[in-house]
């Protein structure tokens, strides 16, 4: 599963782990992605969207509707 999130677009972020001796390798910070079942009601189907935490939020405060709408106008595909 790519680390990518459908509704907010988050993805990897990069950088650094430093060690107690100051030595730094690369690191990568992953957002938090879910696959998450929804019911479609304009569709009459279920669709399944990768998400991440803060997605799922939005999904829940302004409707599976109004977020598949989002995701489309991105150019996503559901």
């Amino acid at each position: 599963m790519s680390a990518h999130c459908q509704l907010t677009g988050a993805k990897p972020g990069f950088g650094n782990t430093i060690s107690h001796s100051h030595r730094r390798t690369s690191r990568r910070f992953d957002p938090h992605i879910q696959r998450k079942r929804y019911w479609l009601p304009s569709e009459g189907r279920h669709v399944r969207l990768t998400l991440s935490a803060r997605a799922i939020r939005t999904v829940d405060a302004i409707g599976v509707e109004a977020a598949v709408a989002r995701i489309r106008a991105r150019g996503g595909e559901v």
